[in-house]
C-alpha cells in the first residue's frame, strides 16, 4: 500500500480523471514522484468500478482502492447490507474478510467484528479504509482466519465465511468441498466456536447439493439484484433439526420482492397443470434458482403449463414476483404458423424447448426488441407451442 497515493494532489487527480482512458495514463511519463503509473491506473480503474458497486466507498474522501480483482470478488453494498440483516448479537468473526465490505455492514448490527485477511496488502487496505469510514468496532487481523479461529480460546455469536470459488488445483469450482477453505470439513471446528454460521456461496451452486454437504442448515437465501442472482447464503444453527426455509429476494433500487417457502412443503405441494389462459407468468431469477416451482404456483393459485417449463397461467391477473404478460394468441409451433403472424421484431424466451433463442431468431427472421414477447415452450401433452404476449407491468 503506497501511502503517497493518499496525498491531496494525487487524490484530486484521481477524482478529476475518473473517466480518463486507463491506457493513456499507463503510457504517460511519471506524474507523481514515488508513484508508478500502474499504481495510479489501479486507483482510477478501481474507483470507477466502485461508483455503482460501493457508493459509500466512492463517496468517501481518502479511500485507498485495491487491485481490480479484489474489487470484482467483493460483495456489493446492496448484498452486504442484506447479509447484515441476517445476524444479531454482540460478536462476529469474518474468516475470509477480503476488502471488508461485508464486515463494514456487519459492524452496523454487531457490537464487535473481527476481520481476518491473510493477504497482507489487502488486509492493510481494508484496515485503513475502516478508519476512513469511521468504523471503530472492527478489529483487523492479518492472518489466515482458520488459524486465528483454531488458536483463540473464545467463542463468537456468529461466524461468517465466504470460501474462494477458485482452487489452485481444480481451477473454478462450484462444490463447497472443492472451495478454499473446505467448509464442510471445517464445520466441527467452527461449531466449537459458535452456534451460528453464515456462508456465502456462488450463485451457481446447487442448493440441494449445498444442503447435503453442510450440517444444521436452517435457511437458504437466494439473493438477486435487479433479477440477476448474485449470491446463495446458507444460515446454519448448531443442532438445528427443523424444516429448512428457502427465502428468495430480488433487490431493486426502490423495493424488494420476497417469496419464501419450506423445502419439505415444495416436495409435498401439488400444483395444477393447464393450457394457457389469459395471462402468463415467469418467476424472477431468485425463485427459479430456489427450485420453488410448485410452491410459487400453489401460493398464487396459478396453473403450470408443463411440469418442466416453469411458466404459469391464470384467467385473471394476479400480483406476482416476476414478469406478467397478457396472452394475445397461442399457436402450435410451426414455421408456417409464425410466418402467418408476420412478426418481424419481438423479445423471445424459451422454456423446455428444443431450439435456442438464437436458432429461433435465425430460422424465423425475428429481430430483438419491440412490444411483443414470444414464449416458446411445451404444452401439457408435450406439444411445441408459441405464445404471443404483451407485457403487463
Amino acid at each position: 500500500m503506497n501511502k503517497l497515493i493518499l496525498n491531496t494532489g494525487v487524490q484530486d487527480f484521481i477524482k478529476e480523471n475518473l473517466n480518463t482512458d486507463i491506457v493513456s495514463v499507463l503510457l504517460k511519463k511519471l506524474l507523481f514522484n514515488g508513484i508508478a503509473q500502474k499504481e495510479l491506473a489501479q486507483q482510477l480503474e478501481s474507483r470507477k468500478r466502485a461508483q455503482e458497486k460501493l457508493p459509500t466507498w466512492f463517496n468517501s474522501d481518502g479511500i485507498f482502492y485495491p487491485k481490480k480483482l479484489h474489487l470484482e470478488q467483493t460483495s456489493s453494498e446492496i448484498t452486504a447490507h442484506y447479509k447484515s440483516r441476517l445476524v444479531n448479537g454482540n460478536t462476529l468473526l469474518d474468516l475470509t474478510g477480503g476488502l471488508g465490505v461485508d464486515s463494514y455492514f456487519f459492524s452496523k448490527k454487531m457490537d464487535w467484528v473481527t476481520h481476518c485477511e491473510m493477504n497482507a496488502e489487502l488486509s492493510e487496505i481494508a484496515i485503513y479504509n475502516f478508519k476512513v469510514l469511521g468504523c471503530e468496532n472492527i478489529e483487523g487481523v492479518t492472518e489466515n482466519g482458520l488459524d486465528y479461529l483454531a488458536e483463540k480460546p473464545r467463542e463468537w455469536d456468529w461466524i461468517f465465511i465466504d470460501p474462494s470459488r477458485r482452487n489452485n488445483e481444480k481451477g473454478k469450482v462450484f462444490r463447497l468441498e472443492d472451495c478454499l477453505p473446505n467448509v464442510p470439513r471445517l464445520l466441527p471446528l467452527i461449531f466449537q466456536k459458535t452456534k451460528n454460521v453464515l456462508i456465502k456461496t456462488s450463485p451457481l451452486l446447487d442448493i440441494a447439493q449445498g444442503i447435503s454437504e453442510l450440517q444444521f442448515v436452517k435457511e437458504v437465501h437466494a439473493v438477486a439484484v435487479k433479477n440477476e442472482v448474485k449470491e446463495l447464503l446458507f444460515v446454519l444453527e448448531k443442532d438445528f433439526s427443523g424444516e429448512i426455509e428457502i427465502k428468495t429476494i430480488d433487490l431493486k433500487k426502490d423495493k424488494e420482492i420476497q417469496f419464501d417457502f419450506r423445502m419439505i412443503g415444495e416436495n409435498q405441494v401439488t400444483v395444477l397443470l393447464g393450457p394457457p389462459e389469459n395471462f402468463l407468468y415467469e418467476p424472477n431469477a431468485a425463485i427459479l434458482k430456489s427450485g420453488g416451482f410448485k410452491s410459487i404456483g400453489a401460493h398464487y393459485g396459478l396453473k403450470k403449463l408443463h411440469p418442466h417449463s416453469h411458466l404459469y397461467t391464470s384467467e385473471t391477473l394476479v400480483d406476482f414476483p416476476g414478469r406478467r404478460f397478457e396472452i394475445l394468441e397461442v399457436l402450435p409451433y410451426s414455421k408456417h404458423a409464425l410466418k402467418r403472424m408476420s412478426i418481424q421484431k419481438a423479445n423471445i424466451t424459451t422454456r423446455n424447448f428444443p431450439l435456442s433463442v438464437a436458432e429461433l431468431r435465425k430460422k424465423h427472421k425475428i429481430t430483438d426488441g419491440g412490444e411483443l414477447y414470444l414464449f416458446f415452450t411445451k404444452s401439457i401433452n408435450d406439444n411445441l407451442m408459441a405464445i404471443i404476449t404483451r407485457k403487463c407491468d
